[in-house]
């Protein structure tokens, strides 16, 4: 297949991203995709600049699929309700697409994402989330550090194999889920501290 033969960035993207879950995230090289098409590495360059272009656009597709499914899952729901629907479609997606999802940690330029929609869908339908539970600035940028700490820890850990007690993980991440509802609902208030 020649790069005339209907190869584009977009194609390239998605079959890195299909790749990335087949063989990591961290497997996934030029010289694999081009090896997946049957085509000279150099001939990719005529569509990604680089490895790290590649990866990004991997990144900006995973969380672009990422927030639509938790938009699915959210929708019409508030509260608890809302915040059980959000960390269950996380943890799906986090668990059903390894290497999409750890491409949704890597960093990214910020000035590369800001103006994109899957960024913008994701700041509304968090934020939007939060914002049921009353917290303001800079409260709500804690608690959005929180719930990705706690999910991607989670999700990091059971895809691992690191939760060996007996104990079910599904009733350990509903558990968890309850007490970042009870943390929410009793957000600390910060102390004004002028020296």
């Amino acid at each position: 297949m020649s790069p005339r033969a209907g190869l584009t960035p977009d194609r390239l993207t998605a079959a890195a991203a299909d790749l990335a879950d087949e063989i990591g995230f961290e497997n996934v090289t030029l010289a694999a995709l081009a090896k997946h098409f049957g085509v000279k590495d150099a001939s990719l360059y005529s569509h990604v600049r680089s490895l790290q272009d590649l990866r990004t656009r991997v990144a900006l597709l995973a969380g672009g699929e990422m927030i639509d499914r938790i938009a699915v899952a959210v929708a019409g729901r508030a509260g608890k309700d809302a915040l059980a629907a959000f960390a269950g479609a996380y943890r799906a997606y986090a668990l059903a697409h390894p290497g999409r999802y750890a491409a949704t940690q890597i960093r990214i330029d910020q000035a590369l994402i800001r103006d994109t929609p899957a960024f913008h869908r994701t700041a509304e339908i968090t934020y939007g989330m939060l914002r049921a539970y009353g917290l303001t600035e800079p409260d709500l940028t804690d608690a959005v550090r929180l719930l990705r700490a706690t999910f991607h820890g989670y999700c990091a850990l059971e895809s691992g194999g690191g939760f060996g007690a007996p104990r079910d993980v599904q009733k350990s991440w509903d558990r968890a889920v309850d007490a970042l509802h009870v943390a929410l609902t009793n957000w600390p208030q910060e102390e004004n501290t002028h020296d």
